[in-house]
């Protein structure tokens, strides 16, 4: 009588250049980025998605269409020197208020960050409909409550911030001199933290610094 154990599955991998071909059109048909465990669920038994990820990457180099990984996802988009093709007269831009690019900005540097910790930073209180419109936008999102007293809830930018600033994570994050030069951030001193240079919401010159976080 036969003992060998039984096989995952009575199928072999299919080749490499197959598994490719999935993943690409896993990500083709995505209006979100996927994660290498949803490939992986969705792809056959004993395919390698990461390798595969690897080798789509490199084939496209230089094209016009990228795969580009978004926090822990991938997906494929537009090359950067290409994504003014797409652009229409009829996209509207809508502008964050100077709290709302403030706050946005100190959760994507400190997070996660309380409430009470972005108000220090900035030397002003936090409105609601702040948080509330960031929350909107899905650019931030709830993270754990802190292990202090009254366990205040943390805030986190979110994988759509990322993907909407072309950024795989925070640490593609601009450094203090891109922000200085952007305008976004003042030398002085707030509480021991950095402070964000008020923009001026009344004035409809915008300047360029509100394309560090505008909507479309």
């Amino acid at each position: 009588m036969d003992d060998a154990p039984q096989n995952d599955s009575l199928f072999e991998a299919p080749p490499m250049g197959e598994q490719e071909r999935m993943v690409e059109a896993v990500l083709f048909a995505s209006a979100e980025p996927v994660t290498v465990a949803d490939m992986t669920a969705r792809l056959p038994h004993g395919c390698d998605v990461a390798t595969a990820l690897v080798h789509l990457r490199q084939r496209y180099e230089g094209r016009g269409v990228n795969l580009v990984k978004v926090g822990d996802a991938y997906a494929l988009r537009t090359a950067p020197d290409l994504g003014y093709l797409m652009q229409k007269e009829t996209v509207e831009t809508r502008k964050l208020s100077r709290a709302a690019i403030e706050t946005l900005a100190i959760i994507a540097y400190h997070q996660p960050a309380t409430r009470a910790e972005i108000e220090e930073i900035r030397g002003v209180s936090v409105s609601r409909g702040t948080i509330d419109q960031l929350l909107e936008l899905e650019w931030i999102k709830f993270g754990r409550r802190r292990m202090t007293p009254g366990r205040p809830v943390t805030f986190m930018v979110t994988q759509d911030f990322l993907d909407h600033f072309g950024l795989e994570g925070t640490r593609d994050l601009p450094g203090l001199k891109e922000l200085r030069a952007a305008g976004l951030l003042e030398s002085r001193q707030a509480h021991g933290a950095f402070a964000l240079n008020a923009l001026d919401e009344e004035n409809d010159d915008s300047s360029d610094q509100d394309e560090l976080f505008k909507t479309e």
